[in-house]
């Protein structure tokens, strides 16, 4: 066994900041890990993979998932997987603190790395990137659910 063969890390996103990867500090190859904490009201960009599925798993708090244009809510323990295709945006419209595990993998490649399409709001039909769509503002203290 080599040192490679073992490697940790751990949860923490740095103040600011919404998104962690976990797995270049882990060296993953296969698969795409990153934690994301969000405060009450901050939403993600509206996103969709062209091969890579994703999972999500809430740590703390309620994550809302929009599915294409319809809210769906997972609690702490909850998981869900969605298909490459299938848009999604990532928002916390509760009064508590969100953090969750995002996992994405390709069934038949390496880990590549980002292979996100981004949209400005659900009517838009042709995708930017995550680089490209600014993201949306944060929901205001009345949106909020609690």
């Amino acid at each position: 066994m080599s040192d490679d063969d073992i490697t940790t890390t751990k949860l923490g996103v740095e103040p600011g900041e919404r998104f962690a990867s976990l797995r270049r500090p882990l060296g993953v190859v296969s698969f795409g890990m990153n934690q994301i904490v969000m405060a009450p009201g901050e939403r993600n960009r509206i996103h969709r993979h062209t091969g890579q599925e994703e999972v999500y798993v809430v740590l703390e708090g309620t994550l809302t998932l929009v599915i294409e244009g319809e809210p769906h809510d997972y609690a702490k323990g909850e998981l869900v997987r969605l298909a490459p295709n299938v848009r999604r945006q990532i928002v916390n419209r509760h009064r508590e603190p969100l953090s969750l595990i995002a996992l994405g993998g390709f069934i038949d490649r390496e880990h590549g790395g980002r292979d996100g399409e981004a949209f400005a709001d659900w009517a838009q039909t042709e995708p930017g990137t995550p680089q490209t769509v600014p993201a949306p503002e944060d929901l205001s203290p009345s949106e909020l659910i609690g």
